[in-house]
């Protein structure tokens, strides 16, 4: 008899879940700051404007790391097979991510430094840099995982991985990051126009605006590419919910229409990217009429759509084999104990909420705008 109270079953599917609110959590929160990086350049053209994005990101940009951090935690004790795979295969893109992450909080120390045009210019780039690099290359990874990584399994499940990072860079992947870069442009451009003032805000209504309708027609080509050119995997052989984690016992077929099956089977899937258009559309309309706040919303319902239309339409894929479609790693095959996952869960039941709320705190204590008057009352602005 079971020491677990819950089926292994429901620990696995809560274990998914919680791993899909972790990415979204770190799509909307991370991604307002890079999503503000990559409007860095653009958006303020003044050494005032730029110093006003800083300040603007600089008080809570590291506690929304929080996020990714959780999300990668998660996906290792969670996930141990899909965390092997992912960050050997993936080895140079997680280092290209986190060097480009490296350099939003020198950037920030640094670019004051000296008022030198040249150097400041050059930590505006860098900013540019690490807010670009890191939205790109998250959502190539994601295109990825609609066309499988070439890895395989060995009768004593020690993975080999056949490929490099510029075999990564495939159309398919490029326009998934694509899809990211616009969705974050956009919730960046919500941001600054909620909480800032003049041209700096008009600008960002401008770039946001156009970053809306770019993810909303790349989001529409990328889905019907996905579902209707692209072949999907499948399944063949019965799957055991509740059995041992084996990612060789079972088959598992590459057809054309194979992404199309979980629409066939939850119909109520098409709520996903129904979000995921409107919210962009909503997002769109707020900044065009001034609508702060409702811009925000709409964005971060933008973002929770897409990344739960990628999930639902892979689900119960965490990752496809492209050279051996038997190794692909499922929901069912890829997880840890029924007990480390239960036990896991009571540690989020207690650690999650303490998270949600000093993040409400946090973000209470900041709220208000941020403009070139307010910098001038803080001391320690950047």
């Amino acid at each position: 008899m079971s020491v677990v109270p819950l089926d292994y079953e429901v620990l696995r599917l809560v274990w998914w879940l919680l791993l899909g609110i972790l990415l979204i959590g770190f799509a909307v929160m991370g991604g307002r700051d890079l999503g503000m990086g990559m409007l860095h350049p653009f958006a303020a053209r003044t050494d005032e404007e730029r110093r006003v994005l800083l300040n603007l990101a600089g008080p809570t940009w590291e506690g929304n790391q929080v996020w990714l951090i959780l999300g990668g935690g998660a996906i290792f004790a969670a996930f141990p097979p899909l965390y092997a795979v992912s960050f050997s295969g993936f080895y140079i893109a997680m280092i290209a991510i986190l060097l480009a992450l490296i350099l939003r909080p020198v950037g920030f120390k640094y670019r004051g430094k000296i008022a030198d045009p040249r150097w400041r210019a050059t930590w505006d780039w860098a900013l540019f840099v690490g807010g670009f690099v890191p939205s790109l290359v998250f959502g190539v990874a994601v295109g990825n995982l609609f066309l499988g990584a070439p890895f395989r399994f060995d009768e004593t499940l020690r993975v080999t991985y056949e490929g490099n990072f510029f075999g990564l860079l495939t159309p398919f992947a490029l326009l998934a990051g694509l899809v990211s870069v616009a969705m974050l442009v956009t919730h960046g451009a919500t941001v600054i126009a909620a909480r800032t003032d003049g041209e700096l805000a008009e600008r960002a209504r401008r770039y946001g605006r156009l970053a809306a309708l770019a993810t909303v027609v790349l989001f529409a080509l990328g889905g019907l590419v996905a579902l209707f050119v692209l072949s999907g995997y499948r399944v063949t052989s019965p799957i055991n919910p509740v059995g041992p984690s084996n990612p060789l016992g079972k088959t598992v077929v590459l057809e054309a229409g194979a992404w199309r099956t979980n629409y066939g089977l939850m119909p109520w899937m098409i709520a996903a990217p129904i979000l995921a258009v409107l919210g962009s559309l909503v997002a769109w309309w707020a900044l065009g009429a001034r609508r702060g706040l409702v811009g925000l919303l709409g964005s971060s319902v933008a973002i929770l759509g897409i990344i739960a239309t990628a999930g639902l339409t892979l689900f119960p894929f965490f990752l496809p084999s492209s050279i051996d479609p038997a190794s692909s790693l499922t929901l069912w095959d890829a997880s840890s104990s029924q007990l480390t996952l239960f036990t896991m869960l009571l540690a989020t039941v207690v650690f999650l909420p303490i998270v949600l709320i000093y993040t409400a705190f946090v973000f209470r204590v900041m709220r208000g705008p941020v403009t070139s008057r307010s910098l001038g009352k803080n001391p320690n602005a950047y």
